[in-house]
Parts: structure tokens; C-alpha cells; sequence
């Protein structure tokens, strides 16, 4: 191996995959409750019968379905925002190891929430594991970037996202009624998220400290050496040093922007509301309206096993994450998301045509079912990965802590609303709901269009520029995104 850092080293291999394992929790248990929905949905029946020898009313039962399924984020919110409480005093390693005790704590609060005949414990361990996947959205990315080589930084750090795709899959696949999604094993599905947080808790105490935190948080030089040696493989690691001193002589220069700073300052008015508009745009898309309710809708659609499309849906999801992977750093962050939020407005205008036709076209079930598909694919070509990497490019190291928590609250704000309405809506709307949100994509585009800028390829100088320019927003921002769009 040379002293550039080309090769992945077995360290750093074994380091990256075991924090990515945080990731798979997050997609696992955003896709968990979505196959036993008809299952757990008798359960809340049953309990509620016998505390109140009377069955549930279908009011009630919506109603505590829409909190189950939306008191996830909820948790994600306040564990994104309690990300830098944890990272700064235990450092990256020990805090992915100090979360595990959520995941845990909820594992057990899911899987007695049968025998206990309680759906409380079943909310309160939904709320728990929120609040464990808030935080490893924020650990993971953070420490698989600090011990990647620059070379290799963008391939792993995209494995995050890898992760999260891989978890609702198996949680789909774990899902059918021959597996675990059924009328007895149904807590043990819920509760299967103690078996990674055990294993990550085996592999942690071999995995190394971020050696960026040793240096410029702790001071201990001689320590992150001798990390950085094992996971480069070499001993040769002057370049790696003298890059992570010149970001500790940055950081005591540059003075750090708090969260009430970032919001009142006009010189970050506007890359922020790029940023938080991003978020939006994720979420907003109706992505999760297909991630925790693809059953019901495909069922709807008159698709007779709508488990097996749900997770057909799941690894279409999955290998067009593998795809961007690969297209994001030649086609460009911008010219990826327009793509993205045009091609789910299509497909969503389809998918509505299908739902409307299915009685009068029983083919239009495949129609739905191909719409749907589609949908999914445009999400991880754009709207999926991309907000995540322009918004760590849009602001410098002062600003970039308090900018990645307020799009992280918008995010898993924007994630609930759509997990606690959806089902509310559906039933106002019918088959016309999926109108809604081409609404909503058809405006991001023109926002991505008009404000968002290109950023690969440019330093933080040259984007904040483009900002302060006096152009039109749609000459400065084309000019941006050109290089980028004559390379799609």
C-alpha cells in the first residue's frame, strides 16, 4: 500500500462496517412496522377490548397507528439534535457504544408489548428507537468521514445511506407472514433490533477512536498517529497528520457559529434556507408515505401479495442507491436532484391515473405497482442521497455543526407530518392523494432550479460567492450547475 492511503485496510474496513451498522437500525425500524400493520392493528383491537370489554373504534384505531408509525421521528428529532452533546465529550466511538443502550431499552419495550397486553410499551419503544436512529444519523456519517482516507472519504461515506436502504429491506423481508410478520412472532420482528446493537457492541471495543477527535478535540497527537497508521496501513502518514493540524488551526481561527447566530445572521440567510429547503424536499416528496404504508397502497391497487411488491419496492430502493453511488460525482449534486424530483412527479402523476383506472382496468395494478417502482428509483437518484452531501458543502467548519442540526429538525420534522397525516389524508383524498405531493415536487424543482447552486467540484469560497452575487438567481445558479449538467 502506498502512502496516499488507496487501499482499504482491514482497521478500516472492520470500522466503517461496524458503524454502518447503526445505519441498517435506522432504515431497519423505519420500514419494521409496515408489513404487520393488518396484525398489530388486531392486536390494538384486542387490547382495547379487554381493557374497555368494547372493540376500538376505527377512529381511535387510525389514530393510534398514525402515532405509532410517526412517534419514530419524533424520537429522530430530538436525538438529531442531541448528536453534539454526545460526540464532543465521549468521542464518535464511544458514543455509537453508549447509544446501543436505547436500542436495547426499546427492543424490550416492542417485544413484551404483546404479552404485557400493553400498546403503550409498543409507542414507547417506537419513540426509543427514534431516538436511537436520530443520534447514528449523526454519529455514523461523522465518524466513517473522520477516519476515511480523502481518497476513499466520498465512496465510504456514501455507505450510510447503503446502510439505511439495506435495513428496510430486510425489515421487508422479515416482514412476511412465513418469517416473523405474523400473529405469533410479530414482537420478536420489532424487537429483532436488539441482535445489530448486540453485535455492534461486540465489534466497538476493536474499532479505533476517530483520530481527527483525538487530535483536535483531545490534543493527543501521539494517539492519532499510531490510529492513523493502522488504518492507512503504512507508516508513512505526514499527509494525513498535517491535513487534520491545518483543520485545528481553521477551527481556532474561525469562530464557531451557534444556532441562534446561524438563524439571525443574513450572510447565512440564504445557504440555510437552501439547506432546510433540500430537507424539505425529501421528505416532502412522499417518500415515507411509501416506505410505511406501501402495503396498504398496493393493496388498495388490488395487488393480491402486496407484501412481495413492498419488497420489490425495497430493492429497487436499494439498488439505485448502489447506482447514484456511482453518478453523483460525474453528473453533478444539482442536476441529480432535478432529475430526482422531476422523475417522482411523473411517476406519482402515473400512479394516481392507476388508482383512479383499477376499477374499470384490473391492469392497472401493474401499472401502480410499475409507478411506484419508479417512484422509489428517482427518490435514491436525487431527493435520497443528495440533500445530505450539498449541505455539508454549503457552509464552512464555524457554521456547519448548527446548519446540519436545523436541516436534521427539519428532516425528521418533515418526516413526521408525513408519517402522523398520511393516512388521514389518503382517506379525505382517495386516489388522488399522490396530487398532493407532485404539488410539493413540482415546487421543489422550481426552487432547485432557481436557488440551489452546483457545489462539486467548488471550494467553500467560490459557493458562498455565488451567494453574494448580484446575477439573477437563474443566471448565477445555471452558470453553477452548468459544468454538471453537461456531464448528465
Amino acid at each position: 500500500m502506498d502512502s496516499g492511503g488507496k487501499e482499504v485496510t482491514f482497521t478500516l474496513m472492520l470500522a466503517v462496517v461496524t458503524a454502518v451498522i447503526g445505519s441498517l437500525q435506522f432504515g431497519y425500524n423505519t420500514g419494521v412496522i409496515n408489513a404487520p400493520q393488518e396484525i398489530i392493528e388486531a392486536f390494538y383491537n384486542e387490547t382495547w377490548f379487554d381493557r374497555y370489554d368494547t372493540s376500538i373504534t376505527k377512529t381511535a384505531l387510525t389514530t393510534l397507528w398514525a402515532i405509532s408509525v410517526s412517534v419514530f421521528p419524533v424520537g429522530g428529532i430530538i436525538g438529531s439534535f442531541s448528536v453534539g452533546l454526545f460526540v464532543n465529550r465521549l468521542g464518535r466511538k464511544n458514543s455509537m457504544l453508549v447509544a446501543n443502550i436505547l436500542a436495547f431499552i426499546s427492543a424490550a419495550c416492542m417485544g413484551f408489548s404483546k404479552w404485557g397486553g400493553s400498546f403503550e410499551l409498543l409507542i414507547v419503544g417506537r419513540f426509543i428507537v427514534g431516538l436511537y436512529s436520530g443520534l447514528s444519523s449523526g454519529f455514523v456519517p461523522m465518524y466513517v468521514g473522520e477516519i476515511s482516507p480523502t481518497n476513499l472519504r466520498g465512496a465510504l461515506g456514501t455507505l450510510h445511506q447503503l446502510g439505511v436502504v439495506i435495513g428496510i429491506l430486510i425489515a421487508q423481508v422479515f416482514g412476511l407472514d412465513t418469517i416473523l410478520g405474523n400473529e405469533t412472532l410479530w414482537p420478536l420482528l420489532l424487537s429483532f433490533t436488539f441482535l445489530p446493537a448486540l453485535l455492534q457492541c461486540i465489534l466497538l471495543p476493536f474499532c479505533p477512536e476517530s483520530p481527527r477527535f483525538l487530535l483536535i478535540n483531545r490534543g493527543e497527537e501521539n494517539k492519532a498517529k499510531s490510529i492513523l497508521i493502522k488504518l492507512r496501513g503504512t507508516s508513512d502518514v505526514t499527509v494525513d497528520m498535517l491535513e487534520m493540524k491545518e483543520e485545528s488551526r481553521q477551527m481556532m481561527s474561525e469562530k464557531k457559529v451557534t444556532l441562534k447566530e446561524l438563524l439571525l445572521s443574513q450572510q447565512y440567510r440564504q445557504p440555510l434556507l437552501v439547506a432546510v429547503m433540500l430537507h424539505l424536499s425529501q421528505q416532502l416528496s412522499g417518500i415515507n408515505a411509501v416506505f410505511y404504508y406501501s402495503t396498504d397502497i398496493f393493496k388498495r391497487a388490488g395487488v393480491s401479495q402486496p407484501v412481495y411488491a413492498t419488497i420489490g419496492a425495497g430493492v429497487v430502493n436499494t439498488a439505485f442507491t448502489v447506482v447514484s453511488l456511482f453518478i453523483v460525482e460525474r453528473a453533478g449534486r444539482r442536476s441529480l436532484h432535478l432529475v430526482g424530483l422531476l422523475g417522482m412527479a411523473a411517476s406519482a402523476l402515473l400512479m394516481t391515473i392507476a388508482l383512479n383506472l383499477l376499477e374499470q382496468l384490473e391492469w392497472m395494478s401493474y401499472v401502480s405497482i410499475i409507478a411506484i417502482f419508479c417512484f422509489v428509483a428517482f427518490f435514491e437518484i436525487g431527493p435520497g442521497p443528495i440533500p445530505w452531501f450539498i449541505v455539508a458543502e454549503l457552509f464552512s467548519q464555524g457554521p456547519r455543526p448548527s446548519a446540519m442540526a436545523v436541516a436534521g429538525f427539519s428532516n425528521w420534522t418533515a418526516n413526521f407530518i408525513v408519517g402522523m397525516g398520511f393516512q388521514y389524508v389518503q382517506q379525505l383524498c382517495g386516489p388522488y392523494v399522490f396530487i398532493i405531493f407532485i404539488v410539493f415536487l413540482l415546487f421543489f424543482f422550481g426552487f432547485t432550479y432557481f436557488k440551489v447552486p452546483e457545489t462539486k467540484g467548488r471550494t467553500f469560497d467560490e459557493i458562498a460567492a455565488g451567494f453574494r452575487s448580484e446575477k439573477p438567481p437563474a443566471e448565477e445558479l445555471n452558470s453553477l450547475g452548468a459544468g454538471a449538467d453537461s456531464e448528465l
